[in-house]
């Protein structure tokens, strides 16, 4: 099974993007997690732009979410909500919302902050954005706070509490893809809160 991972941060060396090298590592063998790094080239969302052929950015993202089974999001929080880059790259494949790329996939998200809390409020704000956009919102939460202290000099998480919670994560996430393929799965899960 294939899920794309999405890091909702721009700056090289992101937590958030070593922690979806570490899902990676601790997802279950059937999974393959594949990085989508496209996020600094998605323009400004503009209706006026929004036709077909999309913007070549655009139609990227589309495509990478179309063709995975389940999409893993890492996020900072940027003033107690989701980075304006992620947003905007959400805002974009939201469209056409009646069959968009996201309409009925599940999805996971964490995330990792320098503060304290981990990016707990964006990645409420963000399960609540994906719910929207009628995505299959997973009930998983890893919210790693002083990221900077839970993380080797090599990018290793040397967490052993987390790396079972984000392991934990991962076998969720998978579940839910494998849920989703089933006949039963006809209509999207409840939002997650």
């Amino acid at each position: 099974m294939k899920i794309l991972a999405i890091s909702g941060s721009l700056r090289a060396g992101s937590h958030n993007a070593l922690l979806l090298q570490t899902a990676a590592e601790l997802a279950p063998a059937s999974v393959e997690l594949e990085v989508w790094d496209g996020l600094r080239e998605v323009p400004p969302y503009d209706q006026d732009d929004d036709v077909e052929p999309a913007p070549t950015a655009v139609a990227a993202l589309r495509a990478a979410v179309a063709s995975a089974d389940g999409v893993l999001f890492s996020t900072p929080e940027y003033n107690s909500s989701v980075p304006g880059a992620l947003k905007n790259a959400l805002d974009w494949a939201s469209r056409p919302h009646a069959t968009n790329a996201f309409r009925g996939k599940p999805v996971a998200v964490i995330g990792s902050s320098a503060g304290m809390f981990g990016a707990v409020w964006a990645q409420a704000e963000l399960r609540k954005v994906l719910a929207a956009m009628g995505a299959r919102v997973a009930e998983v939460e890893v919210a790693v706070g002083r990221a900077g202290e839970k993380f080797d000099d090599e990018g290793f998480l040397v967490d052993l509490e987390i790396r079972q919670q984000l392991a934990d994560a991962m076998a969720t996430l998978a579940a839910e893809v494998e849920l989703n393929r089933s006949p039963a799965a006809a209509s999207p899960l409840p939002a997650a809160a």
